[in-house]
């Protein structure tokens, strides 16, 4: 597999209800309505991955009943079609925003935050990409672009570096460009030598990768991210907390030193947000404060990201420190956001239907 084209790997992705139970000893009946609901795409390198049924890269990837047993209430509770000043583009934060350049990924994360979006075919507006690069550019406060989506590196090498980096480079006020992927992860031939050299013209750019368990730390993905770290491009994850895939101390402590191990900074681990469909993984607030507990100290300090709740209707990303908690009662704290509001945050994962 480690030769074969990325494309010819992404062709053969697993996405039908059919395909899956040819594979794994899974109901169609029930595995069915999920697919209907939220897409399912599984590549071959990532299904290859899955050791049995139920361990942590199976959670990850195949559709479970439980997403659509959610009690969660909102398909968009971090607000951010409301802070879109035109489609596709989030402007929470006043030098910074986030550029959703495309609505496919390599594997469809059971757990994805914008489950309401990644997948569906018009998840992408026509024009999105003009549009966004025409505000950056008439809004000169902003100094940072994060292209996410979905996934950027599902793009073409020539949309990607033509139509996307090129003009925001060209744009004076824009200092830092990043690009938030799970493709060195999920599909880590992707990270081709041609697309890198290609990257390397754009520095300062800066990549935050998303591994949540060891076990996708392999030769393939360590090579991926030796190619782009030999590039100069600083490395960074963004871990998801999850439960039945990190929610291990010994798990989550030997992810953040297998990372620095292939030159990936830990940077973030985030509290699951409350979006629907995604109930079943939340751990509670104590469960990952207990986390950060066991990281401190019993492993390197640059083994320790932030632990980071990104806050309901648009509050913004707050790391979970004494000064930012103003008020804990028994299921909710009360956070201060950067911009000195006061939110009410679920601290515990009530509410879910099963573990």
């Amino acid at each position: 597999m480690n030769d074969r084209p990325w494309q010819d790997l992404l062709a053969e992705s697993v996405t039908s209800a059919d395909e899956l139970c040819r594979r794994f000893p899974v109901a169609r009946k029930t595995v069915l309505p999920v697919i209907d609901q939220y897409p399912m795409r599984i590549n071959p390198y990532f299904l290859s991955l899955i050791r049995e049924p139920g361990d942590p890269i199976w959670r990850q990837a195949i559709p479970d009943p439980a997403e659509l047993e959610d009690t969660l209430p909102e398909a968009d509770p971090l607000a951010e079609e409301a802070q879109s000043p035109v489609p596709g583009l989030i402007h929470r934060y006043p030098d910074r925003v986030v550029f959703l350049v495309s609505s496919q990924c390599a594997l469809f994360c059971r757990h994805c935050m914008r489950k309401r979006q990644v997948g569906k075919s018009n998840a992408m507006k026509p024009g999105t990409v003009d549009n966004g690069i025409a505000y950056i550019q008439e809004t000169p406060a902003i100094r940072d672009v994060i292209l996410s989506g979905g996934d950027p590196f599902l793009l073409s090498d020539d949309h990607l570096i033509e139509d996307i980096l090129k003009p925001l480079r060209g744009i004076p006020h824009v200092e830092i460009l990043r690009i938030h992927t799970r493709i060195p992860c999920t599909l880590p031939q992707r990270i081709t030598e041609a697309l890198v050299r290609r990257l390397k013209a754009f520095a300062p750019l800066y990549i935050n990768i998303q591994f949540n368990h060891p076990a996708e730390i392999t030769p393939n993905a360590t090579q991926a991210c030796a190619r782009l770290a030999d590039a100069g491009i600083p490395l960074g994850c963004q871990t998801v907390l999850l439960k039945g895939v990190n929610d291990s101390p010994v798990v989550m402590r030997r992810l953040m030193q297998k990372l620095l191990a292939i030159r990936v900074r830990p940077y973030y681990i985030h509290q699951g947000d409350l979006v629907k469909g995604t109930g079943h993984f939340r751990t509670s607030v104590r469960e990952g404060l207990d986390i950060m507990s066991a990281l401190r100290g019993h492993t390197s300090g640059m083994c320790v990201p932030q632990y980071m709740i990104d806050l309901p209707g648009g509050g913004g990303k707050i790391p979970l420190l004494p000064e930012y908690v103003i008020e804990k009662r028994h299921n909710e704290w009360y956070i201060q956001t950067f911009d000195n509001r006061i939110v009410a945050y679920p601290v515990s994962n009530e509410g879910r239907r099963r573990n």
